[in-house]
């Protein structure tokens, strides 16, 4: 059974099948009342190496095949499924998600899990038409794919039951074993994940979870006998994994800067309740919220009205409530920043439509208009439930205004004409163009990333299996 995190609950280490103590310990708190909630046993250099060392040899020794690995990922999502109400305590309290958000994580989350069971099923090579070259009549050629071995899994906190799924069900479909190191914001998430997939009969050693901060990742990036690092996270870590893994292979999901952009055909009514969820949802820590809603000038009035209701009439607050909307973020120091953001920017000129006074950690869902282009809510990656309104006459301005950025995430664009679509998408440069959706839009079975600054490599199942696996070239002559 998985064990729930209760008040001042135990957040140990997994290593070879063990819980384990960890070498230090520092307190998890509710992120709505900013209270412990939990302790958290922190990894030694020596239990980082340990961990690593126990997934190599858990994956020399495993015999698991394709099926019966999309087996474990089946019972493991099952064991989830039956857990569903400790997971959304678990998200709601350490997390800071509203009902409806921590509902939908763990939903995702299954579907996840679903998936790779499938991939790892049908994970294949093809065949090479070697007789179609001179002199190779009577040869066979054929690829297969086969794991890479120990793969790290460096996760944030604002998706820690759906994003860690996205890189540990993958991995495990691909025939891989895991080191994983969540967020020490949102710990015990990520064990009751682990716990799962032992319960669900997954091999000891195959899923192994440290915890730490920057240090402990590090310790992780240096053991050699990691072929694979998947991470998500800001851009500036990103680019130091990076650069430490050398040639090792990576997938990174960096930082950006979502726009979404409302034409003037746009259909309104269809349109503002999508761009009100994808804002303000996860109280805006997600990285394709919308950050700039960039809105042609013959409808920007009407849009800021209608908004400026929307947004005014979001309930945000204690996430144990049913009724609330928008959370907590995800720390004081987090809501501290955005606070100070808006209010520079508001010092500079911008009218705020939506909002308030912070409390705690609690920043009212905010809309903002007038926002010079330099102050940080622009042309920074708030990470917060603040959203921009910014005009533009014609799409071309629009598509350059997203392309001025060093990020390249994800593009929302509303629009009925078939053409404007097709400019979006050939001449936006980011990883992902969702015609009469959010930025925000996102299906996990769908390729999943980012260009430029925001990283490189794709997230869903079936391509991440592909990443985290290589191709064998097989050749039989006769």
């Amino acid at each position: 059974m998985i064990e729930s995190p209760t008040s001042l609950s135990e957040v140990r280490l997994l290593i070879d099948g063990h819980w384990t103590d960890g070498g230090d310990q520092m307190a998890v708190l509710d992120k709505y009342r900013l209270t412990p909630c939990a302790r958290l046993h922190v990894a030694s250099h020596e239990q980082a190496r340990a961990a690593v060392a126990a997934a190599q040899r858990a994956f020399e020794a495993s015999t698991l095949t394709p099926y019966e690995r999309g087996a474990v990922l089946e019972r493991a999502a099952a064991i989830l499924e039956r857990e569903t109400p400790k997971l959304v305590a678990a998200l709601q309290t350490e997390g800071g998600f509203t009902l409806t958000d921590a509902q939908g994580e763990v939903r995702r989350c299954l579907q996840t899990f679903r998936l790779s069971a499938e991939e790892a099923r049908r994970l294949a090579g093809e065949m090479v038409p070697l007789d179609g070259a001179p002199q190779q009549g009577g040869r066979l050629g054929f690829t297969m794919r086969v794991p890479l071995g120990v793969v790290c899994a460096i996760t944030p906190f604002n998706a820690p039951l759906n994003t860690v799924a996205h890189k540990v069900a993958p991995a495990l479909a691909a025939g891989n074993a895991v080191v994983l190191k969540p967020s020490t914001h949102t710990p015990a998430i990520a064990n009751m994940m682990a716990s799962s997939l032992l319960e669900a009969g997954l091999p000891p050693g195959l899923i192994n979870v440290v915890h730490g901060g920057a240090d402990v990742a590090g310790w992780l990036i240096d053991e050699p006998a990691v072929r694979f690092f998947a991470f998500t996270g800001s851009t500036e870590v990103g680019r130091s994994i990076q650069q430490r893994a050398g040639l090792r292979r990576t997938q990174m999901e960096l930082g950006s800067i979502a726009f979404t952009i409302v034409d003037d055909d746009a259909n309104l009514d269809q349109a503002l309740p999508k761009i009100v969820a994808a804002s303000y949802r996860k109280a805006g820590q997600v990285c394709t919220s919308i950050q700039t809603l960039l809105v042609h000038r013959s409808r920007i009035g009407e849009v800021e009205a209608r908004l400026s209701t929307l947004v005014n009439e979001l309930c945000y607050g204690d996430p144990s409530e049913p009724s609330t909307l928008v959370g907590p973020v995800i720390s004081l120091a987090a809501a501290e920043r955005i606070e100070r953001w808006i209010d520079e920017a508001v010092c500079r000129g911008a009218r705020r439509l939506a909002g308030g006074a912070r409390q705690g950690a609690l920043v009212p869902p905010t809309l903002l208009a007038d926002v010079a282009a330099d102050t940080p809510v622009s042309c920074k990656e708030v990470f917060g439930p603040v959203m921009s309104l910014v005009p533009f006459d014609t799409l071309d301005e629009a598509i350059d205004l997203v392309n001025a950025t060093p990020y390249g995430l994800a593009t929302g664009l509303f629009t009925n004409r078939l053409d404007a679509a097709l400019k979006a998408a050939r001449r936006l440069q980011v990883g992902g163009v969702h015609i009469n959706e959010t930025s925000s839009s996102r299906v996990d079975l769908m390729p999943y990333g980012g260009s430029k600054d925001s990283g490189f490599g794709r997230e869903g199942p079936h391509y991440a299996v592909r990443e985290m696996s290589e191709e064998r070239l097989i050749t039989l002559s006769t």
